[in-house]
């Protein structure tokens, strides 16, 4: 394994059991948009990709301005992730054949015999995203020390240690 698959391998680690980015794109007039979008199975195809349907306003957005950012966080452990890329569509019919998952068809809806939300809905399309850099805050302490650290932060003011931020780029 090089070293970008080990980065790659580590950022899933670090997004495991987070379902939901929120999808982040620039318009023209340069304002950001966020959406949630479920992060999909780790696969060579790209490094973090999701399903999107091709009449959606994200595209062409895509298309201006392809510089993206997927923000996640566990409300649980406090943890968070930020990673900036750069991301493209594809609507290679055999790759969405072979990625395709029966949950899919419930964000996609029949529409009619063609546009039915299966695998061979013209609608469904992948962005890939290409991770460049990486910013986030892994948890090294127990979850009881975590809530210590936020409710002695209530009481006295100060600021919580919840860990220390850390930069990787891709």
């Amino acid at each position: 394994m090089d070293e970008h698959q080990q980065r790659i391998a580590e950022l899933y680690d670090l997004v495991a059991g987070i379902e939901t980015a929120m999808f982040v794109t620039q318009r023209d007039d340069g304002s950001l948009v966020s959406r949630p979008m479920a992060t999909q199975k780790r696969n060579p195809i790209a490094d973090l990709w999701f399903v999107t349907d091709i009449e959606s306003h994200k595209i062409d957005e895509l298309d201006q301005h392809p510089h993206v950012n997927l923000s996640y966080f566990s409300t649980k452990t406090k943890e968070w992730v930020s990673v900036s890329g750069t991301a493209t569509m594809s609507n290679d019919r055999a790759n969405i054949r072979a990625l395709y998952r029966p949950d899919w068809k419930m964000w996609f809806g029949a529409l009619d015999d063609v546009r039915d939300g299966g695998p061979d809905d013209p609608r469904l399309a992948l962005i890939l995203v290409n991770a460049e850099s990486v910013i986030y805050l892994k948890q090294d302490k127990s979850t009881p020390v975590v809530l210590f650290e936020l409710i002695k932060s209530r009481i006295t003011g100060d600021r919580p240690d919840l860990g220390t931020v850390k930069f990787v780029a891709l």
